[in-house]
């Protein structure tokens, strides 16, 4: 008696497995709790019950990233100023909506905002404008990273070969300076850190 093979599904008949979505609580009903432990490895960031999954980095933004990573870390660590990390790492920026920046410092005077799970704010975060999304960078987390009282955002666009930093002034954000090629982009909470803005984009 002849036992038939099951026979493959083809690419353009699959589709996903739609039932391990109902093991999640529903968009808009989950909870700070409900997020923390999300099993996954992938970057997703919460917004007031809602859970949203990031596109996956490029090769060119993560060798940009660990570039700034590596430049940032000798100084402060040479100097004992903080800890510095990369994503992911979840940031609180208030009740209901966690963020995870590209980079990411806290001040060593503030350890006790540093948690294993998540950390409640920072002093300086990084980010590196994906293509895909820019508004979310340049709009949204700008406006975010000031309510939420981060002293010092920059803002490191590939497309427009630019970094902006902003530093916090009361509420909102003024522009430190807009630098392009041939600059070297300065910080005004870590005084003497600098970076070749043109080195940044060739690292990538």
């Amino acid at each position: 008696m002849a036992v038939s093979t099951p026979q493959p599904i083809l690419d353009d008949q699959a589709e996903p497995a739609w039932e391990i979505a109902t093991l999640f609580p529903a968009q808009g009903t989950w909870s700070e709790e409900d997020y923390l432990v999300l099993p996954t490895n992938h970057l997703v960031e919460f917004l007031h019950g809602r859970v949203e999954v990031l596109s996956m980095p490029t090769q060119s933004h993560q060798l940009i990233v660990l570039f700034l990573y590596r430049m940032l870390y000798e100084f402060v660590t040479a100097r004992g100023l903080g800890t510095l990390l990369i994503a992911p790492l979840r940031v609180r920026l208030w009740p209901g909506k966690l963020r995870e920046p590209d980079l990411v410092f806290m001040l060593a005077a503030h350890d006790d905002r540093r948690h294993e799970a998540y950390w409640e704010g920072a002093d300086l975060v990084m980010e590196v404008v994906s293509a895909d999304d820019p508004q979310r960078d340049l709009v949204t987390k700008w406006q975010e990273y000031a309510q939420a009282g981060i002293t010092e955002y920059w803002i490191v666009n590939p497309q427009a070969r630019t970094t902006s930093v902003w530093r916090l002034d009361k509420e909102q954000y003024v522009e430190h300076g807009q630098f392009g090629r041939g600059d070297i982009a300065t910080s005004v909470l870590l005084d003497g850190f600098q970076i070749d803005v043109e080195a940044v984009f060739q690292s990538g």
